[in-house]
């Protein structure tokens, strides 16, 4: 679904919902729902870009939003994470500047956050309330600053803040993290950017990948529930490079969330700079392998795996050096631009997420100490300790 706000007046467009009766109602099975959300993400893909060309919202941003000369992408955790994989599409696509900033950043820092003629700031929230969204969305509309806002909740006040919005109703989850919320809205602002710069070729790679993902997450669990019960880590770390790193620290992030592991995330090359000293049989180590730099990625791999760590890979395709050290070998095999496969490389993390969390008899669906939405204390009443912009 898409909305614009336009004199006052708001269009709505019609979507279809791809939650299954199954997931209608919240299963007492732990991590059931989460299960569900992860799964369905080729059949959510496929939903949300068919609404988001049928609608035509794609073609009408990029017009609108034609002398953009730069492109700010702003969220809270996955969201933020979800800006910096956006970031590196768009400037991959479009060749203009792009960067991805925590909303707090803004708040806090506004003076190092430099928001020139011609940038268009993009908020994204899955709820379309999280607190620092809202106010950084507050803050910029009374600069008179136009912006873009992306959810995946319809009739939130995400929507009434920013100059136009993209909404995901498929998308959203019952969860508590995210899955294919993630997912989505970074497939949502990929097709934007080849929307911006008319890559017909990209927006096809797009609806040409759901096909073999149907059948990668066919077969998935198994593997990946296989590997968790026959295996014991203490911590994890992942890697990835480029427009990879967005997705390490989402993935990091999933093991975090939900099985209450440890978790960090490094650019790939970056790990050899200290970091490696935590590589131990007991530490879990996922490399997501990507294509323009794999020669020197695999390097890194193979000197971590002398180092005696357990070695997890995702790739499109794997050589046979990556073949002898990787103890769980996960291939794409997607003959599509590297760009478009960045949402396949997170369903294995977000199921070594699940299965971790049910081996140690947690709940996936509702970790510990979280909700699904980041809601501040109202500060009106207080004196403010934001910055001016």
């Amino acid at each position: 679904m898409s909305k614009k706000r336009s004199n006052g007046r708001t269009r709505e467009r019609k979507t279809v919902s791809v939650v299954s009766s199954a997931a209608s109602s919240r299963s007492s099975s732990p991590g059931a729902s989460t299960l569900i959300e992860i799964l369905s993400q080729p059949l959510c893909w496929t939903t949300c870009l068919k609404d988001l060309h049928e609608s035509g919202t794609l073609k009408s941003i990029a017009a609108r939003f034609s002398g953009t000369q730069e492109w700010l992408f702003v969220g809270c955790g996955s969201s933020y994470y979800v800006a910096q994989a956006a970031a590196a599409t768009m400037t991959a696509l479009t060749a203009k500047p792009s960067r991805a900033v925590a909303a707090s950043e803004i708040l806090l820092f506004p003076e190092l956050i430099l928001i020139p003629e011609g940038c268009l700031p993009v908020l994204i929230s899955r709820s379309g309330r999280t607190s620092e969204v809202l106010k950084v969305a507050e803050l910029l509309r009374a600069r008179g600053i136009d912006t873009l806002g992306i959810s995946c909740a319809p009739g939130q006040k995400l929507e009434t803040l920013v100059t136009t919005a993209i909404v995901l109703p498929p998308a959203d989850e019952q969860s508590t993290v995210m899955t294919r919320s993630f997912t989505s809205m970074l497939m949502a602002l990929q097709a934007l950017a080849a929307t911006i710069c008319r890559r017909e070729d990209f927006l096809a790679s797009q609806h040409a990948i759901i096909r073999p993902a149907e059948k990668l997450l066919d077969a998935l669990p198994r593997r990946v529930s296989k590997f968790v019960q026959q295996h014991q880590f203490a911590d994890y770390v992942c890697l990835g490079q480029g427009p990879l790193f967005g997705i390490a620290c989402e993935s990091a992030l999933k093991l975090t969330e939900m099985s209450l592991s440890y978790g960090q995330n490094f650019h790939t090359l970056e790990f050899r700079h200290g970091p490696k000293s935590i590589v131990s049989k007991d530490t879990l180590i996922m490399f997501l392998l990507s294509e323009s730099g794999f020669k020197s990625e695999v390097e890194v791999l193979e000197e971590i795996k002398a180092l005696g760590g357990t070695i997890m890979v995702v790739a499109n395709r794997a050589s046979e050096r990556v073949r002898a050290a990787a103890d769980l070998l996960i291939e794409l095999d997607i003959p599509a631009p590297e760009l478009a496969r960045l949402p396949l490389y997170l369903p294995p993390q977000q199921l070594m997420g699940l299965y971790t969390g049910l081996k140690k008899g947690l709940d996936p669906d509702n970790p510990k100490n979280l909700s699904r939405v980041v809601l501040l204390a109202d500060e009106s009443s207080e004196t403010s300790e934001h910055a001016t912009l």
